[in-house]
Parts: C-alpha cells; sequence; structure tokens
C-alpha cells in the first residue's frame, strides 16, 4: 500500500518503519535515563529539557540511518552489513554530541546515558529491523493486482513489485487477447501466471477477488473489455490505468503510453498558476538567504578557481528556460579556459579530461553551481526545477523527443526531481528518463514537493552522487 506525502507515493511499510524505529531509539534512552541516574530522573527529564536532549539524539540517529539507505531499501542482504551501518550511524551520533558540547551543555545527553542508551539502540534496533522485515511488514497485507494486457509498463510494473516487495503490491496475473504462446517473449516475469483472455475478465476477478485491476494493454482497438470494466467498476472494484500505477511507483510520467489529448483535456499535467507564482516568491526569499550564508563559502571556492587554473572565475553559459526565453546562467568555471575551442557545444561525460583537478572537486560537491543563486535572485531560475539545457540540445532534443519543449512552461531549478532520482546522463535514453521525471514535477509542482526535493538534494551533494 502506497501513502501520498509530499505529493510522493511512499510505501506504507516504511513509514511504519520509520515510526516504529522512533519510538524505539527513543524509548532505548529514556530507559537509559532511569538506569543511569542515581535520583530521581525525572528532574533532569522535564526540568532540565531531557526529553527534547533525547529527541535530538533520535532525529541525528534517524538521519544517519537515512543518510545509510536503510530507508531507501530496509530489506536486510547481510546481518554483518546492518550492523556495521548502525555502528556508523552511532558513532556520528556520539561525534555530534562531542561537537554540539563545544557550544551548549544544556541540549546534550550525560556521558553514560548516552553510552548506555546506545549500547541499548544497537542491540533492539537491528534486531527489531530483523524482526520488521521478516513478519511485521508481511502481517501488513499487500494489495493484490491483476493486469488486463501486457504493455511495457505492465512489465515494468511487474518487475518493479516483485523486487520491491516493501511497496506492499503483489501480482495475481494478468489477461490478454493473445494465447500463452504469443507472450513467451515478453518481458513478464516465469513467477506471474497468464491467468486467461480478456473476456475471462468477470470470472476471474470474481474468483480471485484482486484489491485493483490495472489495464495496459498495447493495443485497445476492438480489444479492450470495456462493457466487463464498466460492469466491475460500477460493483465497486479498483481500476486503474497502468500509466497511473506507473507513476505512482517509479515517480515519472510515462511518456511512451502519453497521449496529446491526455494533454489538452487532463486538469493534471499542466503546472497551475498559483502553484508557478508562488513557487517563484519563496524561491527568492529562500535564495537571498542561501544566498547570504552561501557567501564566505563562494568567496573561498572563487580563490581556489582563481589561482588553480588560468581563466575567468566565473563562467556562463547560454541556457533555454521559462517559455522558451534563454538567459545567462553562471556558475564556477571547473574546465579548461578551451575546453570547447575544438570539439563545440558536447554534454560533459565521465572522467571529463576538460576538468581542472579543482573544477572536478567542485563538481563533486556541487559548489561550482553556488553562483545560480543569482539567476534566482534574477528570476531567471527557481530553487527546484527542471535543469536548464543548452539552445545547442533543446534545438536537437525538441526533434527527437516527444514532449521534450513542455518542460520549459515552468522556471529550471538549481536542483530538481530528475537530479536526485537518477543519474547524470550523457545518453538519449537518459534524457528520457529525466523528461519523465521533469513531466511528473512539473504535474505535482507544490511547495511540499520542493521541500521533499531539497532534503533529498542535500544527502545527494554530501554523498556525491550524480555528479560528474
Amino acid at each position: 500500500m502506497m501513502i501520498r506525502l509530499f505529493r510522493v507515493s511512499i510505501p506504507s511499510s516504511v513509514l511504519a518503519l520509520l515510526l516504529s524505529e522512533s519510538i524505539l531509539i527513543f524509548s532505548c534512552y529514556l530507559l537509559a535515563a532511569y538506569s543511569t541516574f542515581d535520583t530521581s530522573p525525572e528532574v533532569f527529564l522535564w526540568d532540565d529539557a531531557g526529553l527534547w536532549r533525547i529527541a535530538l539524539v533520535t532525529a541525528l540517529i534517524q538521519m544517519g540511518l537515512y543518510f545509510s539507505d536503510l530507508y531507501e531499501n530496509y530489506r536486510i542482504l547481510s546481518r554483518i552489513s546492518l550492523l556495521q551501518q548502525y555502528s556508523v550511524v552511532i558513532g556520528i551520533a556520539f561525534l555530534s554530541q562531542a561537537l554540539l558540547s563545544y557550544g551548549r551543555w544544556d541540549i546534550i545527553l550525560p556521558k553514560w546515558m548516552m553510552v548506555t542508551g546506545s549500547v541499548l539502540v544497537m542491540i533492539l534496533v537491528p534486531v527489531w529491523r530483523m524482526i520488521f522485515t521478516n513478519t511485521v511488514w508481511r502481517a501488513m497485507g499487500a494489495q493484490q493486482l491483476l493486469f488486463v494486457g501486457t504493455s511495457t509498463a505492465v512489465q515494468e510494473i511487474i518487475a518493479r513489485v516483485l523486487e520491491r516487495p516493501e511497496l506492499g503490491m503483489v501480482p495475481l496475473g494478468f489477461l490478454d487477447r493473445g494465447d500463452s504462446a504469443g507472450i513467451t517473449g515478453s518481458g513478464l516475469s516465469k513467477d506471474v501466471q497468464r491467468l486467461g483472455s480478456a473476456d475471462d475478465l468477470i470470472d476471474v476477478t470474481n474468483r480471485l477477488q484482486p484489491d485493483r485491476i490495472v489495464v495496459g494493454m498495447s493495443e485497445r482497438r476492438g480489444q479492450l473489455p470495456v462493457h466487463d470494466l464498466l460492469q466491475l467498476r460500477f460493483a465497486g472494484v479498483h481500476i486503474e490505468e497502468a500509466s497511473s500505477v506507473y507513476e505512482a511507483i517509479f515517480g515519472r510520467v510515462l511518456t511512451r503510453e502519453l497521449h496529446p489529448s491526455q494533454l489538452v483535456f487532463s486538469g493534471e499535467l499542466g503546472p497551475k498558476p498559483a502553484m508557478v507564482s508562488l513557487q517563484a516568491f519563496y524561491s527568492l526569499l529562500v535564495g537571498l538567504l542561501g544566498f547570504a550564508i552561501a557567501l564566505p563559502v563562494m568567496l573561498i571556492v572563487a580563490l581556489l578557481v582563481r589561482f588553480s587554473s588560468a581563466g575567468p572565475i566565473l563562467y556562463s553559459q547560454t541556457r533555454v528556460g521559462l517559455n522558451g526565453k534563454t538567459f545567462r546562467l553562471y556558475k564556477f568555471r571547473s574546465m579548461r579556459q578551451d575546453a570547447e575551442a575544438e570539439s563545440g557545444a558536447v554534454w560533459a561525460t565521465k572522467d571529463d579530461p576538460r576538468i581542472t583537478p579543482v573544477g572536478r572537486w567542485l563538481r563533486r560537491a556541487r559548489l561550482d553551481e553556488l553562483p545560480q543563486l543569482l539567476n534566482v535572485l534574477r528570476g531567471e531560475m527557481s530553487l527546484v526545477g527542471p535543469r536548464p539545457e543548452r539552445p545547442e540540445f533543446v534545438n536537437v532534443l525538441r526533434e527527437k523527443i516527444p514532449y521534450y519543449e513542455h518542460r520549459h512552461c515552468v522556471r529550471p531549478g538549481v536542483t530538481g526531481w530528475a537530479q536526485i532520482n537518477h543519474k547524470y546522463g550523457d545518453t538519449m535514453d537518459d534524457v528520457v528518463v529525466k523528461l519523465e521525471y521533469d513531466l511528473y514535477y512539473i504535474k505535482n509542482l507544490a511547495p511540499s514537493l520542493d521541500l521533499y526535493i531539497i532534503f533529498h538534494t542535500i544527502k545527494t551533494v554530501l554523498l556525491g552522487r550524480g555528479a560528474q
């Protein structure tokens, strides 16, 4: 089962694990307070803000678990690896407490309480995670899906839910218009059986009682069992198109099955004008604050660029922005001054020889993109949005990729939904996937989604992911 938060579909099992571990970690340090204080611990807990101190440590540990990807895919592949990850997280919590002690003693836990509570966390929380992954999330139940059709979207959905059982979905099987011999070459898993023809839809539904029917037929004319689907729909059976399920699971719009009529008549695919205006307002405010905070760092980076290689400190480039209008995007120079003298406009590649040693470090830490805050202040960019592309590439991509120009209906961003979900890519397939993420972002544009993206961007930057 998926729960929609921040305009994103999140598995309910992940939320259940997050909440249960929060309570367990908090309880470990609360128990440590009662076991380490000689006098009544209530004075510390209530009068000395002990409960808030425990909450701070709990938050630090859970942030560490998040940065270790332990809420991204929580299935346990190795118990030793799991204990190692928890050891690192607890170590970081101790280090954070030590650093905080230099500023304020009144927000950290007493030494033996921290030690005792951390030992309890190291023992109980990994054990709970093992119990949860083996027992609890299965007891929560999973939605049973019956598929009508064997389109590419259906095949990818089935592969995804089999790969990630924490999504809380189980494929019962599929119905199609052909015979079983006609689908042996498809990408469907051998674990998912053909249950009959699409004409058997009502009989199979009555027998298996699926939670949802997912329709994904490559060719619908004369093949879609419309009357049977209507009968089931009026009987209260939940029916969805494969593209909607795909969007919830993958977090992107499936362009291969997106028709122009959907863009014309749908009230959801385009950005809402009120949201675009609101985004411009809070991007300006946050951009001002971010520029003030980042200014000392920008001065240091400017000196590093200036003295590490010949050429200007800032590098500007024409990019395509809102409604196809071009603007000058600013970055700290990370390549040689003559990087494109011979090749012309080309995408950066892995281990690009044009990048300077300092530039490689700046790109890995994303510090080269700090001057884009100037573009935010000038109203040319937002903090979050599709990444702006160069006109030379846009002219080619809009000819080769359907719906590519529609990503320009919102302001481009310093970070974006595609950047936190997909690696840096230099192939046409990568461009298509990123476009699908951009269309999802445009469709769901909201302050809550922007906040979610900024939060995940911090993780991406700190772990050096996606840079090139």
